[in-house]
């Protein structure tokens, strides 16, 4: 046996535990040889070499530290072998046992290996994520090119990640160019990148590790992340310009592409070092042209310069590949040139099972594992290939960068040597083939058998795929955990047969990685690639996704790690209002996979019923022939048709004309986006992926009628019946042929629009019409169009009739009708669809001022051809003639019938003709409304003159709220003509049709009455930035409409109709309908007919973008959405953001969503820009957005660096996850509580004490900036100074008296837990519950109940309590304090101030009544048990409830608040001393057992010293002071603890008949008494009747404010304000009290300061004079007294009323109190002070005056204070007797 080496220094350094490794980009220190000593030494040098030295050193360091540590000689050694390199480390990366250092006896059993084997001098190791560390260089290959990374297979089934930005610098300069939309260097426009172009599948690359991190997944620990680089410049981080040596390889980006090769972009120091590549050394599969910049190569070094700054590269694989030719490393002048991707020829040192350790150049280690050493894919032994001594050639896959001596992996598969794909076909037996195409992912395999077991590693499986294994973790054997695999045992031994399913595929290891888990086994899906378009699948809701206009979007939850998006409109077949209640997160759905996108990861999934129960699926428009029929969705909707979406990308276009058998003519009123339609093929273009789809039915339109439709010419005359009536046509069926016809109802006539619409009404449904004539056949709409208008049948007859471009020539007379009106003029129509323009400077002035030229579609017409364009089929009209266009104006559209008038109100028109548009005459107004004049101009003659066309100027309107009130019925008012008023859409129409009651449409504009020409606006007169008077026409919830003229109607948005504010809560009260204003045009939209105003003045105006906001910006907006957890806030049309709970209020305790309504305006202030997604995030705080001087108890938290630790810090619960709480301290900023954290005591179930948005308060006990990270702790001994812990043992004494809290009742006891304990309790005998007969603990105490008790002893040993509840124990120590007189103030009330809550006190007294009453209860049940009942008189069972003293000394308590005592805390005592006692003893059961006879005692004097303990007792009282309300009250109180609130009220109402009514203050008690039962138990219906009566019995303001006072108190504060309101409305006027209460309910109670403030004004106008001055220095007081008060307001009040009554020295006085309370000693110094300067005051006050201010600064001063006012006043005095002219002793 060889003889034990002993370890180098540097060894023993090596086994010592590393420390945590920080991320580097550089690698482990070089192991360089010393430059300074020659390589090849001559004569006279040293004959070894520099490392041979440098081992010596080591060897002898090594040998003296030895000699001092174990006193021997080192034995003498030779150069250490490649054994003492060991690697001390486990797989756990803890250092392994120290050898012992004395050496052993040999005498070891057989079965153990000798040391040196079990410590091998080099550890063989495979990759794997913990020794994969930041810093680490590896080699991997290119399995997947996703949009924005890459995906790299590494050794030992591990995978990184490599985003498009770390890839090279050119790539990420491209990168940020098309993220900025920016150009290229040359100028042109980068598009979007392709990382195909870049990289390719299989492609080798040396990567160097970024970080490896989890990816952060809630709930649990995420899933692990490699990130990766393969920037040149950390890929040769570890090379210098003398590591390039040939045969080696080096990581190279394309810098530029020449005619003859690439420039390559090496990253080393050196920038002056370049690459260049052939491009014959690009490799066969790669075209050299098509390289684009940025491209990364892994290449070979083929050649160096001659200077060494040019470096010939080829990154052909086939060369680099092919070992056999040399193309490895033998040699290096540094150990750094042998990295991940280089070949190399090692010394192989050692072979075990594990794999093969070698070394190059003899120093640097190398270790194959057992997967890259080819005995897991051979399954033979490596022995049998491979042997000690052999040189072999690999390739290095990894670094080990926190191991030393350095190590490095290797791999000898021989696809990775020769940089293949795959394994070749040599050994596979598959060819050029992909193992994933023999195999796919996801493919269950039935039969794996095991072939070999890896202890604690995994299984080792034959999959019937020739030369390639499958691996299978050990994580990955069985859905449980696996804690050891035995190769001849148990279920998993070698030859036993498994199914398997392949779950991956690592290129680089060789292997399928395989699972033999049964939930694996039976997952549906195990990636994106297995789910099929137009599968049926079924998953759960996973999140809603919410945005501004509400839910957009579903996730669910396919399978694990799987999920799909489900948009918008495939929600449902129908529009869902409420998705939120139909989709709850966690319910289960079914859906239909709309579409797939793996390189994205993007699912798209459908629930529209209609799709999922469909069988046609279109997904490939291969696979589609017309005909064919299937559902689709519509995604959009165009003017000319729809664009249909079926499933992937298939999509097909529905025209207009083939969506339905009837004529459309606006598809978007007949069809919506995320319709569901079914549709038929029409044709198919599947080279330009591109299809027509049809909804009509094919069996209505087949070959038959076809041919007759081609029978059909246009001008021909048709017969039909009618079949469908609509709105505005008629659809036919025609004679014979069948088939469908359009006849719209303006084609009926040529006369008017009413004329029109009378010959339709008497048309019917199977009525049958005959001479209509064919208008259009048009193929592309099947429907005909027909019509019966006598010109155009009148033109056909004469062949007149226009059909073709070629029958018009100039000058041609034609009859047409109006098809459409422009800005630019008319178009009119002809047969066959030929329409020409009719410019507008052809048609009279007067028509010009009309809007559509005073024209309506399909009205007939008359013109005259004047030019035709034959090239560009085009041709312009003009009106007849000028003497005919005239004839037709005045027989079409300025015909007025001859009508004679009567009674004409300018006396001067004869005739209805006279009224002409432009006529100037006189109307007289007949009413007054809000947006118009009713007028008549004669006889049956009416007319209107809209509110718009009166005034010129927002000044000439006195009242601008109500513009018409100046004017009033009968008044005659001069107008002008415009038209005639059109009723069904409010503007005027020209003077053309009569009808049988005439309204004119008038105007009484100064302007128009004195111009010649009337300005009438228009839309198209309308421009962005113009200013117009306006008037309301309508009012909407979120804007008002406007009219700027007749015909032209306007909107401003809630938001743009004032810079006021709070002029905008209110709109229909602050800008009622008729009010003029003043507003500015900020957009015009023609072709929709919209216009949009403002009236917000100067650049408030303008529409607001998302590049005009900044933080801090103080806005108004609309509330669109309420939720509990959130308010979204809404700027404009497109501008919207969130108010979360943090930023609503600046104490979050007021924090409430739900005070908000949906389009209520608020202001508020940006809170943050999340510019990238551009969202917007608003806070309310009254701090920032009213610039309020308020106290802010939550503090604003813009970022993680506002927090310290140590910081106490209130937020709202985020979610509560198994580990702990996440409470948000602000939109950005969440805060982690752990578990640990949340209590100092323990809870057992402490989920169930938190809840989402729960308001909690804690301690910063951590804060990582970096990490953005915040930890945050709830224990009350963190946040609480004066924090007592809880008791212990060792704190409680015997004989000691505490409270506690009934755990558990058992037949022998009670288990009672103490109050303010780390949870101790104590038991409690039923022998130590009262001091006579043992009672039943079941009959006394309930868990839960509180009681008192005593502790009589402890075992300290056991831990074990024994508790008495005697009330012998306890004395006097429970005598009740509160006497009758108290109990009636709490249940009457005071007079009406806030300091006293009565509620409160009846709830405290609730508390008492519940135990006594129960107690009690229980104690009359066992009554039986008792000797006699005079016993029980003296007997309190249970005695250690407060309620037992209570009824020694007779008191009852108050009205309670809460639950109620069904007992009512009943005496115990003799049966005949009431009949409420009798009555409760006949409802015992009686036993037989008899008695002796007792003396009855007679209790009746006992009332006076108990007081009255049953009904019997009341009434005996009552009878002898019926006046008194105390007793009253009592009794109702009694009644009460019987929880008998219908008696307690019928008691009430009987002391109120009873008591006399000279009683006043009686009665106002009782009154009081009511009102407090019917607030505590009463509806709100019973309260408002008690209060109506009790105000027409008392003091009107006394009762109401009485009631307010126990609103506040009960928290009832939203019917306390309305009741104030009421109040002041009411009795304003008497009470300056008054107004004071309601001004402290805003400050104090509200916490609305602008509310109180608001009052003064308002009190100062309804309250007399004389207390002007009193109520005034009252509300200053208040904002020095109220918490939310602004004291530098109230002083501002102070000054105020000194500056007019300065000698009012009780005012000054009131001043300094408050200062001086508020701790402003310097200011009341300076009042006192100022005082003395005021003139007038007489002697004697100023005397006093000096004395209380020398007595305030004894309080308050000192002595040099003191002091000085002896100055002041010695000045004073002199001052006075100067000015009287006097000389004064002092």
């Amino acid at each position: 046996m060889a003889p034990v080496k002993r370890k180098t220094a540097s060894q023993t350094e090596s086994t010592r535990p590393t420390k945590k490794h920080k991320p580097s980009t550089a690698g482990p220190p070089a192991a360089s040889l010393r430059q300074e000593e020659p390589s090849f030494p001559r004569g006279g040098a040293s004959v070894l070499t520099p490392l041979e030295h440098k081992q010596i050193q080591i060897q002898a360091r090594e040998d003296v530290l030895f000699e001092q540590e174990t006193g021997r000689k080192a034995p003498k050694n030779d150069f250490v072998d490649e054994e003492d390199y060991s690697d001390r480390f486990s797989d756990t990366g803890k250092p392994l046992p120290k050898a012992s250092k004395k050496p052993k006896p040999s005498t070891k059993p057989s079965g153990v290996k000798p040391k040196l084997e079990q410590e091998r001098s080099v550890r063989i190791e495979g990759l794997s994520y913990k020794r994969l560390v930041p810093g680490s260089m590896v080699l991997g290959q290119v399995s997947r090119i996703n949009r924005y990374d890459i995906a790299l297979s590494l050794p030992n089934n591990l995978t990184g990640y490599l985003p498009v930005t770390s890839v090279s610098d050119t790539l990420t300069a491209k990168v940020k160019r098309v993220a900025e939309g920016e150009g290229s260097d040359d100028g042109t426009q980068e598009q979007d990148i392709d990382l195909t172009s870049y990289f390719f599948i299989g492609q080798y690359l040396r990567a160097h590790v970024v970080s490896t991190e989890r990816e952060a997944i809630a709930g649990n620990k995420g899933k692990r992340h490699i990130e990766l680089s393969v920037r040149p410049e950390l890929a040769n981080s570890l090379l210098k310009k003398t590591d390039l040596v040939i045969n080696s390889m080096v990581q190279a980006s394309v810098r530029s592409v020449e005619d003859h090769g690439l420039i390559m972009e090496l990253g080393l120091e050196d920038d002056a070092v370049r690459g260049f590549m052939s491009s014959k050394e690009i490799g066969k599969s790669i075209d050299f042209s098509r390289v684009p910049k940025g491209a990364v190569f892994l290449c070979l070094i083929t050649g160096i310069g001659s200077n060494g700054n040019v470096v010939k590269l080829s990154a052909d694989t086939e060369k680099a590949g092919n070992l056999r030719k040399g193309n490895f490393l033998t040699d290096a002048p540094t150990i750094d040139c042998y990295l991940p991707g280089t070949a190399v020829e090692i010394l192989v040192s050692d072979i075990t099972k594990s794999g093969i350790i070698g070394k190059a150049m003899g120093v640097l280690d190398l270790t194959a594992d057992l997967i890259h050493s080819g005995a897991a894919a051979s399954g033979k032994a490596l022995d049998t290939k491979y042997h000690i001594g052999d040189k072999i050639k690999g390739r290095i896959i990894c670094s080990f960068p926190d191991i030393q001596p350095t190590k490095l992996g290797l791999s000898l598969l021989e696809h990775v040597t020769s940089l293949k794909l795959h394994p070749t076909s040599s050994k596979s037996g598959y060819g050029a083939t992909s193992p994933t195409s023999i195999l796919p992912l996801s493919t269950i395999v039935p039969e794996a058998r095991v072939a070999k077991i890896e202890q604690g590693v995994g299984l080792l499986v034959d999959i019937g795929v020739k030369g390639i294994r499958g691996f299978v973790h050990i994580s990955r054997i069985a859905d449980g955990k696996i804690e050891d695999l035995a190769q001849d045992t148990g279920p998993y031994k070698v030859g036993t047969v498994h199914k398997a399913r392949v779950i991956g595929y690592n290129s680089m290891d060789g292997l399928f990685i395989l699972s033999l888990e049964p939930k694996v086994i039976a997952q549906p899906f195990l990636s994106i690639d297995d789910v099929q378009v137009g599968q049926i699948v079924k998953g759960a809701v996973e999140k809603l996704l919410l945005k501004e206009t509400g839910i957009t979007g579903i996730i669910v939850s396919l399978a694990e790690g799987i999920t799909g998006l489900v948009p918008e409109i495939h929600f449902s077949d129908i529009h869902l209002q409420h998705p939120e209640r139909k989709f709850k997160e966690g319910a289960s759905i079914t859906a239909r996979v709309l579409s797939t996108s793996p390189a994205e990861r993007q699912l798209r999934l459908t629930l529209k019923k209609t799709l999922i129960h469909s069988e046609e699926i279109w997904k490939s428009y291969d696979d589609l022939e017309p005909g064919v029929e299937a559902p689709g969705t519509i995604i959009k909707i165009i003017s000319s048709g729809a664009i249909v979406q079926f499933y992937g990308p298939v999509r097909g276009f529905l025209p207009v004309s083939e969506m339905s058998e009837s004529y459309i003519e606006d598809p978007k009123k007949h069809f919506r986006s995320g319709q569901v339609v079914k549709v038929r093929l029409v044709s198919v273009d599947p080279t330009e992926n591109r299809m027509i789809v049809s909804c009509k039915d094919p069996s209505v339109f087949g070959a038959m009628q076809q041919e007759q439709l081609d029978s059909l010419i246009v001008g021909s005359t048709v017969h039909g019946t009618v079949s469908e009536k609509a709105n505005d046509e008629i659809v036919l069926e025609l004679e014979g042929s069948k088939l469908k016809a359009l006849l719209s109802f303006e084609h009926l006539t040529d006369g008017s629009a009413s004329k029109s619409s009378t010959a339709a009404k008497r048309i019917r449904v199977g009525q049958e019409l005959k001479d209509l004539m064919v208008l259009n056949k048009a193929m592309g709409r099947r429907p005909l169009q027909l019509t019966c208008k006598p010109s155009l049948m009148k033109a056909a007859q004469s062949e007149k009739l226009v059909k073709h471009l070629g029958d018009l020539h100039e000058g041609l007379e034609v009859d047409g009708f109006v098809n459409n009106t422009t800005s630019d003029g008319v178009f009119v129509e002809f047969a066959n669809g030929i329409s020409g323009l009719l410019h507008k400077s052809k048609l009279p002035e007067e028509a010009l001022l009309l809007p559509e030229y005073g024209m309506r579609k399909h009205q007939s017409i008359a013109v005259q051809v004047l030019t035709v364009d034959h090239a560009q089929h085009r041709f312009s009209l003009t009106l007849k003639s000028t003497s005919q266009s005239e004839a037709a104006a005045s027989e079409h559209a300025f015909s007025v019938p001859e009508e004679p008038l009567s009674h004409a109100v300018d006396g001067i028109s004869a005739n209805v003709s006279d009224f002409n548009v432009g006529k100037l005459t006189h109307a007289r107004i007949t009413s007054v409304k809000d947006t118009q004049l009713n007028v008549h101009l004669a006889d049956a003659v009416q007319g209107r003159i809209d509110v718009s066309e009166i005034f010129d100027r927002l000044e000439d309107i006195n009242d601008r709220k109500h513009p018409l009130k100046q004017f009033h019925p009968k008044q005659v008012v001069p107008v002008r003509v415009l038209g005639m008023h059109d009723s069904r859409n409010h503007r005027f129409l020209p003077i053309t049709h009569r009808s049988k009651h005439p309204v004119f449409e008038l105007t009484a504009k100064p302007s128009n009455l004195t111009s010649k020409a009337m300005d009438i606006l228009t839309m198209e007169k309308v421009s962005v930035d113009s200013t117009y008077l306006v008037h309301i026409n309508n009012i909407a919830d979120d804007c008002v409409w406007v009219n700027l003229s007749p015909n032209v109607r306007g909107r401003i948005r809630a938001l743009s109709l004032s810079d006021d504010v709070s002029l905008l809560k209110d709109l229909s009260r602050n800008f009622p309908v008729g009010s003029a204003l003043k507003a500015k045009v900020v957009h015009v939209d023609l072709a929709n007919n919209r216009l949009d105003l403002s009236c917000r003045s100067g650049d408030s105006a303008k529409p607001l973008t998302f590049g005009d906001l900044s933080v801090g910006m103080v806005l108004p907006g609309r509330v669109t959405r309420v939720n509990e957890r959130q308010i979204m806030v809404q700027l404009t049309d497109s501008l919207s953001g969130l108010v979360s709970l943090v930023d609503i209020a600046d104490d979050y305790s007021t924090a409430n969503p739900s005070t908000y309504e949906k389009n209520q305006i608020v202001r508020v202030c940006i809170r943050g820009l999340d510019i990238p997604n551009k969202r917007i995030h608003f806070s309310t705080r009254p701090s920032k957005t009213l610039s309020s001087s308020l106290p802010v108890e939550d503090r604003e938290i813009n970022d993680v660096s506002d927090l310290k630790i140590n910081d106490v810090v209130r937020g709202f619960v985020k979610n509560v996850a198994d580990n702990g709480l996440f409470v948000s301290l602000a939109y950005n900023v969440t805060a982690f509580v752990r578990v640990s954290d949340l209590s100092d005591l323990f809870l057992k179930d402490w989920k169930s004490e938190f809840q989402i948005d729960q308001l909690v308060k804690g301690k910063v006990i951590q804060v990582d900036k970096d990490l953005k990270h915040v930890q945050m702790s709830l224990k009350r001994s963190h946040i609480d100074k004066d924090y007592q812990p809880p008791l212990t043992l060792d704190d409680i004494t015997v004989g000691q008296v505490v409270t506690g809290k009934v755990r558990k009742v058992e037949t022998f006891g009670v288990f009672i837990v103490i109050d303010n304990s780390a949870n101790i309790s104590g038991l409690c005998h039923k022998s130590q519950m009262a001091d006579r007969k043992s009672p039943d603990p079941k009959k006394l105490y309930d868990e839960g109940d509180a009681v008192q008790a005593k502790i009589l002893k402890i075992d300290r040993d056991t831990r074990r309590i024994s508790l008495g509840l005697k009330a012998s124990f306890f004395g006097s120590e429970m005598d009740a304090d509160s006497g009758e007189e108290e109990t009636i103030e709490q249940f009457i009330g005071d007079d009406g101030s806030d300091e006293d809550s009565e509620v409160g006190k009846i709830k405290d007294m609730l508390a008492e009544d519940m135990d006594e009453a129960s107690e009690g209860w229980e104690g009359l049940e066992d009554k039986d048990d008792k000797e006699s009942n005079t016993d029980m008189e003296n007997t309190e069972e249970g005695g250690v409830s407060v309620r037992a003293a209570l009824r020694e000394d007779g008191n009852m308590q108050g009205l309670a608040a809460g639950g109620f005592d069904w007992t009512g805390g009943i005496s115990l005592t003799n049966a005949g001393d009431s009949s409420s006692d009798t009555d409760a003893q006949a409802s015992q059961p009686k036993r037989k057992k008899r008695r002796k006879a007792e003396p009855q005692i007679d209790l009746t004097g006992n009332l006076d010293a108990h007081g009255p303990q049953s009904v019997a007792d009341f009434e005996r009282l009552l009878l002898g002071r019926p006046n008194e309300s105390g007793l009253w009250v009592r009794y109702m109180a009694f009644q009460l603890e019987l929880s008998e609130v219908d008696k307690a009220r019928e008691i009430a109402e009987r002391a109120l008949r009873t008591i006399h009514i000279r009683e006043q203050d009686e009665k106002l008690n009782m009154w009081m008494a009511l009102l407090n039962l019917e607030n505590a138990y009463g509806t709100d219906e019973a309260l408002d009747n008690a209060f109506a009566r009790a105000c027409q019995y008392c003091d009107s303001l006394d009762i109401h404010m009485r009631l307010a006072s126990t609103l506040i108190q009960s928290g009832k504060h939203e019917k306390a304000e309305a009741l104030y309101n009421k109040v002041l409305s009411k009795h304003g006027s008497e009470s300056d009290t008054l107004w004071l209460n309601v001004a402290t309910f805003y400050l104090t109670t509200l916490n609305q300061p602008s509310k109180g403030h608001g009052l003064l004004p308002r009190a100062l106008q309804s309250l007399p004079k004389h207390t002007h001055l009193q109520l005034t220095s009252h509300f200053a007081a208040l904002e020095f007294k109220s918490p939310n008060g602004d004291a530098e307001r109230g002083r501002t009040m102070f000054e105020g009323i000194l500056g007019s009554f300065p000698k009012r020295l009780d005012i000054w006085s009131i001043l300094i109190d408050l200062e001086t309370n508020r701790g402003g000693k310097d200011r009341a110094r300076g009042l006192f002070e100022r005082v003395t300067k005021v003139k007038g005051i007489k002697a004697g006050k100023m005397k006093k005056w000096f004395e209380k201010w020398e007595k305030w600064e004894k309080a308050n001063g000192d002595e040099r204070s003191q002091g000085r006012v002896g100055k002041v006043a010695e000045a004073y005095v002199r001052r006075v007797a100067e000015e009287k002219g006097k000389e004064v002793e002092v």
